[in-house]
Formats: C-alpha cells, structure tokens, sequence
C-alpha cells in the first residue's frame, strides 16, 4: 500500500470484532485502498463505512471486488430488488401504493443467522447500505463466530469438530415460509444442506464456529433429542463477542459470513427502513478444520 492511502485510510477497532473504516470513498475507492479494506476485512470480520453516497452502480462495482456477486436468497416476501438491478436486494418494511412490499423481512426481529448457509454453497460476504432508518430499533448486531469457538469447553469443541450441522432452508430469519416450500418442524426431513460445525476461513486461516441458524437445525447422524442438546450448549456461546450496529444514513457495513452470525431488532411498524444489500457468491463450500 502507498504511503498516502495508508495514510487517508484508517481502521479503528469497534471492539473485539469489527472495524470502522475512515477516509475512504468507496465511489472512487482505488485498488490499494481495495486491498487495505480486505486485509483489515480478514482481521476484524466486520468493517462499517460511514457517510458514503452510493448509487445502485457503485454499490454493485465496491461489491464485486470481492468476488461473483450472488441474486438475492428466496424469502418469504419474495425476492425483491430494484428496477434493472437483479443483483440487489431490498430489506425493508415499507410497502407500494398497491400495499406490496418493496422488499423483504419487513419489521420484525430477525434472528440470529448466517446467510443463506442452507445452500451447498453459501455466499462468502455480505454488504448492508442504508438508505431510509427509522428513529429508534432496527439494530444489526453481529456476532463473532471464532470467538463462540474458542469460549467452547476443550471436550465439546474436540467433539464437534467431527460433526456436521444440517442447516434449514424453509424459513428465512424472520420466520416467514419461503416461497414455494411447505411448512416443517422436523429438521431431519427439511430442505438443507449439512456443512462441518467447526471451519476454517480460506484466507486467513481462522476457525469459527459454524451453525447457521437454530430453527430445525440437526446435528447430522445424532438422535433428535441428543441433537438438541449439544445445539443448546453451542448456541449458549453465540454471544461471546458481539458488536451493536447503530445505523445512520449512508452507512454501509460488510460482514463475513464464515465467521460471524448477526441478528436485527425490531423496530416500529410506521417507521420507514430502506436497505439495499449485495451478497459476494461462495468461493468454495465451507471446509472442516483440522482438529
């Protein structure tokens, strides 16, 4: 890196995961600032953006450095992106004229998850940026996943570094029913796909807990009532290292999906919150680490 983007460029620590990225506009972001952003995007999981002014064309452009970009995941509003741009995806509670939503997952809680890791291969990033917020709620928080890992008892984590999680694909993480699939409460005959409990990040080399979502999930080969046991003691440690993001307008915010989880809070019904998100595709199904 130049001395002078290293310079313009600062990351500041949000706490023991994330990262606020300062004096960088990534309209005009260059290839050596791009090249900063990943290597502090390897350490700290999460980076947040602040005050960006980005069109639908540069959030796609900043997106696609970062690999393929992936169309948005079947949710139970449908999927829903902007006139002319396939790759977005609109997060919102606020609906048209004809009383459709104008994109998904409306006002609710949205539970802790990773995104679309119910698919063989789930995708590697994902990017938040905030157009409309309400004036209280709507919180994202994020949890670090190599953090649960380590809090782990020796004895549980060598056990399930051996095990595979099935991961459910009939709700999205408001709950809502994805379109086209019937309703299920056993995880065992659910659409899914399994993936190894424990990974390791193809880049930096960490390890991280990996669980997805709790809704019928299965620890694959175990007997139900034994599968929800050893879940419960996993996503006891979830939050062990969380960051609370407190949207204003213009942020943008870029999470891994390898290594952390996140979760959004409610926020009031009347209250307008426009968001649009990319998602980078999977580079490779998520890998086993060695024990």
């Amino acid at each position: 890196m130049s001395a002078p983007a290293a310079a313009a460029l600062e990351v500041v620590p949000t706490g023991t995961v994330g990262a606020e990225v300062r004096g960088v506009d990534l309209a005009r972001a260059s290839a050596t600032e791009i090249d900063a952003i990943k290597d502090a995007w390897y350490r700290h999981d999460v980076l947040v953006f602040r005050d960006q002014r980005l069109t639908d064309d540069d959030l796609l452009a900043f997106s696609r450095h970062f690999g393929a970009l992936d169309p948005p995941p079947n949710q139970g509003a449908g999927r829903k992106s902007p006139p002319g741009y396939p790759e977005v995806y609109v997060v919102s509670n606020v609906r048209d004229a004809t009383g459709e939503p104008i994109g998904a997952l409306g006002d609710g809680e949205a539970a802790w998850h990773t995104d679309m890791s119910y698919a063989p291969l789930p995708p590697d990033a994902s990017m938040l940026y905030s157009l409309e917020i309400p004036p209280a709620g709507g919180d994202t928080c994020f949890a670090s996943m190599k953090a649960a890992l380590a809090k782990l008892p020796r004895a549980l984590a060598a056990r399930v570094a051996r095990l595979d999680i099935k991961h459910d694909g009939t709700y999205d993480s408001g709950g809502y029913l994805r379109k086209g699939l019937a309703a299920t409460d056993d995880p065992r005959a659910s659409p899914g796909t399994p993936h190894p409990a424990v990974i390791k990040h193809p880049e930096s080399g960490a390890r991280a807990l990996y669980l997805g979502r709790r809704r019928n999930a299965w620890v694959v080969g175990l007997p139900l009532e034994e599968s929800e046991r050893l879940l419960d003691e996993l996503w006891a440690c979830v939050e062990t290292s969380v960051y609370r993001h407190k949207w204003a307008l213009g942020d943008l915010v870029l999470w891994d999906n390898r290594t952390t989880m996140h979760r959004r809070d409610a926020f009031d019904p009347a209250a307008r919150r426009v968001m649009h998100r990319t998602q980078i595709k999977g580079s490779s199904a998520p890998r086993r680490a060695e024990s």
